[in-house]
């Protein structure tokens, strides 16, 4: 069983690898300050299998348990503490002919007729691969769109590409000539129930007419005699004919 200490002494390496040598490797980008935002480390750190247990309560209590900690939280944004060996944004050079970025189903329509901007970071992410590109893209959307970037068209309209890391690049912006993207989905008609036409009136004929049921008079109940009354109508009547005693 792994003791307290060990399992610190494992997320601490964790960290320090993920913020401090190869961020490029997890699909993050730190900015100049070398941060990153904490829910997106969060998110990277959960997919892979030695880190789907951290969560921010972990990594502030490493923080409070270790003299040195590996990183620092400042408000929303995490970094490594010792960043000697983080690789810093340069001029990219040997690009591949394509890259790769995403977008969320509701940029969609919008970077077809704008081109692709950066939203959530300084730049445009752009990556090598594929599968990168799109471990990126679920992190805001479940279902991302790709993107492939044309690198010479790009080009030719002065844009400029950098590097951070290795297969991960960047660009202040992509026109909207120089990608190709899906097209966009066909929206459903919406179904609607047939209007039920009113049934057309019979004529009448000639000297008929219609029986109102609805206006039919009910015939009053008959009232019921008291039982005692006839009885009594009875007993007389017996008593007048000589009957002399009547049963109680």
């Amino acid at each position: 069983m792994i003791s307290f200490s060990q399992s610190h002494k494992q997320l601490s390496r964790f960290l320090e690898y993920i913020l401090g040598r190869s961020p490029h490797e997890f699909g993050l980008v730190p900015d100049k300050d070398g941060f990153v935002k904490l829910k997106e480390f969060i998110l990277a750190a959960n997919e892979e299998e030695g880190g789907r247990h951290v969560r921010q309560s972990t990594i502030s209590e490493l923080i409070n348990s270790m003299p040195d900690p590996p990183v620092e939280i400042v408000e929303n944004r995490i970094r490594a503490t010792n960043r000697d060996l983080l690789p810093g944004i340069q001029h990219a050079v040997d690009i591949p002919k394509l890259l790769y970025t995403t977008v969320t189903q509701k940029s969609h329509p919008v970077i077809l007729e704008n081109g692709i901007f950066p939203t959530q970071h300084e730049y445009v992410i752009l990556c090598a691969e594929k599968s990168m590109a799109l471990r990126i893209g679920k992190r805001r959307d479940p279902f991302p769109v790709l993107i492939t970037v044309n690198v010479l068209q790009a080009e030719e309209q002065d844009i400029f590409f950098k590097q951070a890391g290795d297969k991960i690049y960047l660009a202040e912006q992509i026109p909207v000539d120089c990608f190709t993207a899906p097209p966009l989905p066909k929206e459903k008609p919406e179904s609607r129930k047939p209007r039920k036409q009113p049934e057309p009136e019979r004529p009448k004929m000639p000297g008929s007419y219609l029986i109102d049921l609805q206006n039919k008079k009910e015939k009053p109940w008959k009232t019921v005699k008291n039982k005692d009354e006839s009885w009594k109508k009875n007993k007389k009547r017996l008593r007048k004919q000589g009957w002399k005693e009547w049963p109680e």
